[in-house]
């Protein structure tokens, strides 16, 4: 597995660069152009959820101790598992689906079609089970009671959220503000001064320093989260291209590594500061950041069930608010139910929408010739 995820990362970052190449001036807009500012939002949002607030103070002792981590700092290792190079799978998919997709439809086609759906309703359920699982790690003493009925108000907001692309962009927008007020109070809490965040940011240059190193899996662990990457790539890809405001794709490029970099980048100098330092955040600070994660959680599944939802014609117009609701709800909440019950990983999402890149990038060079006489 891990052999195909290499190759597949190489393909797909030298991708990346073919099109920056090729198509570097091109401008690029979506069905509903949004300002930089929005779009970034509702990407940051869509595309990350809990486990970038809670998992840093807990990975980073690993990373310290385990010797397939030693060439860099740990600051270095959690960025490169969420920052910068990943964030080309997005460019990627957002490229596609602005400039690839009208002209050759092939997510039309029923195969691609439905792969892409079931995949989507899979890795939206999927999330909301790793949540429901890692729930007694984030809130200490959580009855099973509390935590699934946490889950099921989770579940039931972010599908009312999806009834109105509206309410989605709200709470996009809302919840980054709300994660800059986080780092904020969390950098405030623990007495960090200008020097030493300056210290403490230097580990980032770690990271840079091995870029390399990144693009291969380098543990099981790392493999899990590139296969997570890989899993939600098409789908963030397919909901934010809508969103993309006439920018040239050098632009986008330098957006999607960028952008979401810095704030990602700015949380984990402050949490690894805490960590240096050994400093134990209180329950009150505790229960901010799983508050602020679990918006993040609702954002993730909003976007995921109105791109589905709209895919398969079961929207709001097609079955009536009320029918959407329950409908969306059942069926979420059901499947991360009986997720308890299969062994299914996302190993194995990641490895459907690996094959899915594949069958794509046969068909667009079988096209080729339809692709470029249509400009």
């Amino acid at each position: 597995m891990n052999l195909i995820l290499t190759v597949a990362m190489a393909i797909t970052l030298a991708t990346g660069v073919v099109i920056l190449l090729r198509f570097g001036q091109t401008r690029l807009k979506g069905e509903e152009p949004q300002v930089l500012t929005t779009f970034m939002a509702i990407l940051f949002t869509s595309g990350l959820d809990v486990g970038l607030i809670m998992f840093p103070l807990t990975e980073f002792p690993v990373y310290e101790a385990e010797a397939e981590y030693s060439f860099t700092n740990a600051l270095a290792i959690e960025f490169g598992f969420w920052g910068f190079l990943i964030w080309a799978f997005y460019f990627l998919t957002t490229f596609y689906f602005c400039a690839v997709e009208p002209k050759l439809k092939l997510f039309e086609l029923w195969p691609i079609r439905w792969i892409n759906n079931l995949t989507i309703i899979a890795t939206c359920a999927f999330t909301g089970f790793l949540f429901l699982s890692y729930l007694p790690t984030y809130i200490d003493g959580i009855s099973d009671l509390a935590r699934y009925g946490l889950v099921a108000l989770v579940v039931l907001i972010a599908v009312c959220s999806s009834t109105d692309i509206r309410y989605v962009k709200w709470l996009s927008v809302g919840s980054t503000v709300l994660f800059f007020a986080l780092i904020a109070l969390v950098w405030t809490i623990s007495g960090l001064s200008t020097t030493e965040w300056l210290t403490t940011s230097s580990n980032l240059g770690g990271y840079f320093a091995n870029l390399p190193k990144f693009i291969a899996p380098l543990t099981d662990y790392h493999a899990f989260y590139l296969f997570w990457w890989f899993a939600w790539s098409i789908m963030i890809g397919q909901f934010v291209a809508r969103f993309v405001g006439g920018w040239k794709v050098w632009h986008l490029l330098i957006a999607l590594l960028v952008i979401p970099s810095l704030p990602i980048a700015l949380w984990f100098c402050v949490l690894f500061f805490v960590h240096s330092e050994g400093l134990v955040l209180s329950s009150q600070i505790r229960f901010v950041m799983v508050t602020v994660g679990v918006i993040f959680v609702i954002n993730s599944l909003d976007s995921l069930t109105r791109l589905y939802s709209e895919n398969l014609n079961l929207t709001v117009p097609k079955l009536g608010l009320n029918r959407y609701i329950v409908t969306h709800w059942l069926l979420l909440f059901g499947l991360i139910l009986l997720y308890q019950l299969t062994p299914l990983k996302i190993e194995w999402i990641g490895l459907v929408v690996i094959g899915l890149y594949g069958c794509i990038y046969t068909l667009v060079f079988r096209r080729r010739a339809d692709l470029l006489s249509s400009g």
